[in-house]
Order: structure tokens, then C-alpha cells, then sequence
């Protein structure tokens, strides 16, 4: 019985921890259940850029044909810039994709995060498609508090009042103030590349989840990131926003 009874305290003590650290409200979903709410890292508000990078043709020889500038890959955004946004060889030319890749031509195009699985760092299946995948960069303030690139995300357009699950996909912005064609245009903004945009895109919330990612699982598509997100049921209440 006294064995007993330790073990319920345990687990109540526990379950009180667990509620402090990590829960900032209940919610119902569908069905009328209530689920714990997860905690975000960190969240800040600021507007974005389109980014580009990771979507097999990005960048190429022929601006015209490429979904950004080629001079947009450097830093800065300038010629005598170090070139971040795509692969270059030794002698510091273009790693360029091949008939067996998604886009022969262009330009393999690179992400912060990557599929630790696909050891050839010339593929470009290995980096996230900004085409296709909701991703954020990593803010310093959210590094800080030890979010890393692989981590979930929630991000949020006020002024659109909606809603979508994201991953922290790339580095090199420390205000966090860039996202991913595909992020901008599921949150409504009439984004078709990393070119020119129509509209301003300012208020955008973004919230880290520290440790999401613990295995460094990589998404080829929008619909697992999605699925994988809700099962950790984070926080997407942005009431006090509106």
C-alpha cells in the first residue's frame, strides 16, 4: 500500500512539473476533447522577406527563368558578396544540377537545415524546398534560448488572421524577419517569387518550439510537417492579437 501511494505521488508530482514548465493553456479540439497546449520558446512579431533559397531553381544562370536574383545569393546582395545562397565548387563556380535532378540547369540551391540522412551534399533533395515547405529563419533571440534550425514553429499574419505550422529552416537573419515562398503564400500574401512583392508583409508572428525536432526528422512535404506539428499540439491561440 505505501508502495503504492508513492508511486501516485510520483506521478502527480511529475504531472505538476510538466504543467508548469510547459503548458500555457487548455483548449478543446474537435470532439470536445482537451488537450495541453505547448509553450513556445520564444515569439516575436516582425515583418519578411520572401526567401527562396532551397527550391530547386532559386537561382540559375538566366534570372529570368530562376525564382530570385542570383545577386540576392550574396551577401549583401552584392557581386564582391560571399555567395550563401547556393553550392560553388573549388574553384568557385556553381554547383549546377544535373538531367537526374528536380531542376537540370539551375543552380543547387541550400538551407541551413538538411536531411542528415542524404550524405551528398550536391543533391539538391537535401535542402529544404522554399517552395513547397512553411519555413522560418532562426532569430538570434530564439537561438539564444536554444532553439536550433529543425525546430517546429507556429507563425501568424495579423493583418491576414492566419495560421500556419512552419520549421525552422535557415540561418543568416537575426531579427527572423525571412520566410519561405511557400509560408508567405499559405498565409495569403500574393508572393509568386523572391523578386518583388506586391505588398507590404509586416506583423508576422513567429513562435519556437525549443527541442521539437529531437531526431532531426526532414520534411519533403508541407502535409507531414503539418501532421507532426498537431500531435504536439502547439500553441496557435493568437487571440490577444486581434
Amino acid at each position: 500500500m505505501f508502495f503504492d501511494l508513492y508511486r501516485i505521488t510520483m506521478v502527480l508530482l511529475a504531472a505538476i512539473v510538466f504543467l508548469a514548465f510547459n503548458v500555457i493553456d487548455i483548449r478543446c479540439q474537435s470532439g470536445g476533447q482537451k488537450h495541453v497546449s505547448t509553450k513556445a520558446t520564444e515569439q516575436i512579431v516582425v515583418p519578411m522577406s520572401v526567401d527562396v533559397d532551397g527550391a530547386p531553381t532559386s537561382y540559375g544562370p538566366d534570372d529570368a527563368k530562376a525564382l530570385d536574383y542570383e545577386l540576392n545569393a550574396h551577401v549583401g546582395a552584392k557581386k564582391t558578396g560571399r555567395i550563401v545562397g547556393y553550392l560553388t565548387d573549388s574553384a568557385g563556380n556553381p554547383v549546377i544540377q544535373t538531367k537526374d535532378d528536380p531542376a537540370p540547369g539551375f543552380y543547387v540551391s541550400t538551407t541551413g537545415y538538411y536531411d542528415v540522412k542524404n550524405p551528398r551534399a550536391n543533391d539538391p533533395r537535401r535542402y529544404l524546398d522554399a517552395a513547397e515547405i512553411n519555413y522560418t529563419v532562426l532569430a538570434d533571440s530564439a537561438r539564444k534560448l536554444g532553439v536550433k534550425p529543425g525546430d517546429l514553429c507556429v507563425v501568424h499574419s495579423i493583418k491576414r488572421n492566419a495560421t500556419v505550422y512552419g520549421i525552422v529552416g535557415d540561418t543568416g537573419h537575426s531579427s527572423g524577419a525571412e520566410g519561405s515562398l511557400a509560408l508567405l503564400q499559405r498565409l495569403g500574401y500574393a508572393v509568386k517569387n523572391g523578386k518583388s512583392v506586391d505588398e507590404e508583409i509586416t506583423d508576422i508572428v513567429v513562435r519556437y518550439f525549443a527541442g521539437t525536432n529531437p531526431t532531426q526528422v526532414f520534411y519533403f512535404h508541407q502535409s507531414d510537417l503539418d501532421k507532426a506539428a498537431r500531435k504536439l499540439y502547439l500553441d496557435t491561440d493568437f487571440s490577444t492579437f486581434h
